[in-house]
This record gives structure tokens, sequence and C-alpha cells, in this order.
């Protein structure tokens, strides 16, 4: 391997959104992320379901007026 091509690897604590916290190596110096396996659908099993802004009923509407 070639010497001073290679970034510098830290040790370091990723952080989560739901307050999890993961010990790996990176050389990024801190890591945030907003999901995780503790707290995403596909591994828990529980379903989140956000409707911001009425957005369903939004597409509702509009689908309505394309059958009439």
């Amino acid at each position: 391997m070639k010497k001073g091509i290679h970034p510098e690897m830290h040790d370091v604590e990723i952080s989560c959104a739901c307050g999890n916290l993961i010990k790996t190596m990176s050389s990024e110096k801190k890591l945030h992320i907003d999901i995780c396996s503790n707290c995403h659908p596909f591994f828990t099993g529980k379903q989140k379901f956000i409707d911001t802004a009425g957005r369903i009923e939004k597409f509702q509407r509009r689908y309505e007026k394309k059958n009439k």
C-alpha cells in the first residue's frame, strides 16, 4: 500500500435520532443519523405512519376527481 494516500481512521460513536449509540470506526469524526436498526420499521416490525400536511387526503381528493 502507498503511504500518505489513505484517510485517518477514528473511533466514532454514531448517534441516532432515537438515542441509540453505535460504536465503529470511520474517517469522519462525528456521525449523526436519522434512523437506525433499532428504530427502522423493517427491523422492528412496527410500521410508523406519518401523514404530514394531509398528503393522503390531498391524494384521495385528486384520485376521486379522475374517477368522476
